[in-house]
């Protein structure tokens, strides 16, 4: 956000759709198409909000390590449904299920939601999904407090392989020895649990820092894969399958492990630089 203004300049933004898949020089791996954009808000908007944000920032680590699951629960926008937890008890293997969670903001058309669902189905991969109220804009979720219905035959066809819930303990459930894979919006709290469980991603950025977020897990850390520019049934139960028991999976969950080892030993640390500038003021 801070390179708006150099951005700007430059002629890289307002974004174009013939540089969408350019590298943006001195950012990489991002590409034009990653930069963060916040519907409603033009370039210099965004150039004069830059321009007031206060320096020096500070890295200062995954804090959720800090604290308790309990304290997370209680911090919840929703009430988690703790059944998914029992339910992962009592799948065969390790490593077998995807989680499936677009967080608590990010809405899907029902088109969206629906090849998300048949692609699932599809891929003979056991999940869980979280589909809170709200959460499909059109008929059936509105974009308000109802939980949008299934597709016609979707739990015939998925049957016991399937977990469907409101809202889950994400914390938790990232850290059960079932879960092998996270398909995410890719919101940064998201993010960062994922990596501190030590868990490899399916990425569906949204908006905002979101694209951002992707790009960095799939291109720079490795450690996720694109469900895909178009969300489509059949391209979705491949890179399930992919990410799930394909040849790249056991490689992500290792670097995965090795990212979660840094982000472990970075929060002992993390708070020092901001806590000497505290006490320098």
């Amino acid at each position: 956000m801070l390179a708006y203004p150099r951005l700007r300049d430059a002629g890289y933004l307002p974004v174009k759709e013939e540089q969408l898949d350019e590298a943006v020089p001195d950012l990489e791996p991002l590409r034009v198409r990653d930069l963060i954009r916040v519907d409603g808000c033009g370039v210099d908007e965004m150039c004069s909000f830059v321009a007031g944000l206060p320096l020096p920032a500070f890295a200062i680590g995954p804090l959720h390590l800090l604290s308790s699951s309990q304290d997370s629960a209680e911090q919840s926008l929703y009430t988690p449904d703790l059944s998914c937890l029992a339910w992962l008890d009592a799948q065969p293997a390790a490593r077998s299920v995807l989680y499936v969670s677009l967080g608590s903001l990010a809405c899907v058309d029902r088109g969206v939601f629906e090849e998300m669902a048949w692609g699932l189905a599809g891929s003979g991969v056991p999940f869980l999904w979280v589909v809170r109220p709200g959460s499909v804009t059109g008929t059936g979720g509105g974009g308000g407090e109802e939980v949008p219905p299934l597709p016609d035959g979707f739990n015939e066809e998925v049957r016991n392989r399937g977990k469907i819930v409101t809202w889950a303990p994400q914390r938790e459930v990232l850290a059960h020895a079932a879960i092998g894979a996270f398909w995410t919006h890719c919101g940064w709290n998201s993010i960062l649990e994922s990596v501190c469980g030590g868990v490899p991603m399916l990425v569906q950025p949204c908006f905002a820092d979101q694209m951002v977020n992707a790009r960095y897990v799939t291109r720079e850390w490795g450690v996720g894969m694109e469900v895909g520019e178009e969300i489509e049934r059949e391209t979705v139960a491949k890179v399930v399958t992919k990410v799930m028991v394909g040849e790249d999976g056991p490689l992500m969950r290792e670097k995965a492990r090795r990212l979660q080892m840094q982000a472990s030993a970075a929060t002992s640390s993390a708070m020092d630089g901001l806590v000497q500038y505290v006490l320098s003021l």
